[in-house]
């Protein structure tokens, strides 16, 4: 048995919570046309397909200890093929919030049914409340709503750099219903203050410019495939070089990635100054010292590690774009960006 590769990051794991989104950031989701948000509505948990990747890095995390939970747009009446959906795939999780869009219908709070900071924002506070306060976390979204606002808003908010006015401001902005915006500001006045959340990817399923998030700090990741976050992850120290391949070896074996596509990736990030050039040559010497055992079903399964060793650790200089500054966020400003207005579509969002 290959000895672990990160002898700090089991005890770290475990005090981890992964907060996820579903559609589009684990579930390849079409829901851009009324035709295919119905079609999504009826598919069965066998139909829908996982984001390539996506699987295998929630199951390494979850194998470390971490918890895992999901916090969705997705009607509550999908709970059981979403479930589904999940143990097909093999990821357990903690905690899973679907929104109540029916009663939103019912009631008569149509914006509600749209409007995302009103329902993720509380629905964030009310599970940091669950856990202790030395919990660290890291949260998964994508670029189709406001997932980039909506978890970097709830990090500096945990973490004391937005006050009580500025909060109210911007759930006035958001459009948020008044007992909403009464139940987050009380959630927010209860949580212990804390720099909390590590982590920030936004998995570009539009294929956002990813300069569009530079706003949000460092912190915030876009992300192209779940290789390139399971790269940061293992920089970061929440992730071996072991789980690294499985999250390779799924998208090589079952969505036909290629190696070279996979260093693209890699080198992706090193332009973008979002990973030292340190950690791919690092991850290639760990592979090659064989303390990684072999993966996969395929005959040249060995191979193709050492062929993925080699081009990760034989990188050629590549050019480093500046890393966004880690200036406070100006949410005011972002509002006007990044939460959809009715009537007004973002303009840098590929069609």
């Amino acid at each position: 048995m290959a000895e672990p590769l990160s002898p700090s990051s089991s005890a770290l794991r475990r005090a981890h919570v992964y907060r996820w989104d579903l559609d589009k950031t684990y579930l390849r989701t079409d829901f851009d046309t009324l035709k295919a948000l119905v079609r999504t509505a009826f598919e069965g948990a066998e139909r829908k397909q996982a984001v390539p990747g996506a699987a295998a890095l929630l199951r390494e995390l979850r194998a470390g200890g971490a918890r895992i939970c999901f916090v969705s747009g997705s009607p509550r009446q999908m709970r059981r093929v979403l479930t589904k959906k999940l143990r097909l795939d093999g990821v357990e999780f903690d905690e899973f919030i679907l929104k109540p869009n029916l009663r939103n219908m019912l009631t008569g709070r149509f914006r509600a049914m749209r409007e995302q900071v009103g329902y993720k924002l509380p629905a964030l506070l009310s599970g940091r409340a669950g856990v202790p306060e030395s919990f660290h976390e890291s949260c998964f979204g994508d670029d189709a709503e406001a997932d980039g606002f909506i978890y970097s808003l709830y990090a500096d908010l945990i973490a004391g750099r937005v006050d009580r006015p500025l909060l109210q401001k911007i759930l006035a902005g958001a459009g948020v219903y008044p007992d909403a915006v009464a139940r987050t500001l009380a959630l927010a006045d209860a949580i212990p203050r804390a720099e909390a959340v590590n982590r920030i990817f936004i998995h570009l399923d539009r294929l956002s410019p990813t300069a569009r998030f530079d706003r949000y700090g460092p912190r915030l990741v876009p992300i192209f495939n779940y290789f390139q976050a399971a790269l940061v992850l293992y920089e970061d120290g929440d992730l071996t070089a072991h789980s690294v391949v499985r999250v390779v070896f799924e998208m090589i074996e079952r969505f036909d990635y290629k190696l070279d596509a996979l260093r693209n990736s890699l080198q992706d990030l090193l332009r973008r100054g979002r990973l030292s050039r340190e950690t791919p040559r690092k991850l290639g010497i760990e592979i090659e010292k064989e303390r990684v055992p072999q993966l996969g079903t395929l005959p040249d399964a060995r191979e193709i590690l050492a062929q993925f060793a080699s081009r990760v650790t034989e990188l050629g200089e590549t050019p480093a774009y500046s890393r966004p500054s880690n200036q406070p966020v100006d949410y005011l400003a972002a509002m006007e960006v990044d939460l959809p207005r009715k009537g007004r579509t973002r303009k840098d969002i590929a069609p």
